[in-house]
């Protein structure tokens, strides 16, 4: 398990960036943690350092929203919404399966049953000057991911 401690919004975005560097084409995140946390801010490090332009918004209504990257796919659910894990077949999450893709899941818990096992997981834990962060793999290649993660150029700035 990897710990963090992370100051401000451009240091969790940052990591964001590092974790997409490390992420293969096809894996499960898991982003666990309390409204506001910070985990719709590190998915959009992750994103933005893919390639996308547009903006990137909690998926909270519509429970997700698809990025077609340059070199990936990549879904961000956001479940806190979802009333059902059975739900998620209506969102087409067999299909998802299917394709090579970064699933980047917030609330995991709330479609326990229906979600496919995370590769890596990360708590977030906030207060108001920091956000704690461990990152706990649960795969191969969450493991590969792990090592993979060259936070070099982050712990330089933001540590």
């Amino acid at each position: 398990m990897l710990k963090l401690k992370v100051s401000g919004e451009q240091a969790q975005e940052a990591l964001g960036a590092a974790l997409a560097a490390a992420s293969p084409v096809n894996c499960v995140i898991y982003l666990i943690g309390d409204l506001g946390a910070g985990k719709t801010t590190l998915v959009r490090g992750f994103i933005r350092s893919l390639g996308h332009k547009g903006a990137i918004k909690s998926p909270t209504y519509a429970l997700l929203e698809p990025y077609e990257l340059p070199d990936r796919r990549c879904y961000h659910f956001d479940l806190y919404r979802l009333a059902d894990p059975g739900e998620l077949e209506y969102l087409g999450l067999r299909d998802l399966l299917q394709s090579e893709a970064v699933l980047l899941v917030e609330w995991p818990e709330k479609g326990e049953g229906e979600l496919p096992p995370a590769d890596l997981a990360i708590k977030i834990s906030h207060n108001v000057e920091s956000r704690q962060l461990q990152i706990k793999s649960h795969s191969k290649i969450g493991d590969n991911l792990l090592q993979n993660l060259d936070l070099s150029v982050w712990n330089s700035r933001y540590s």
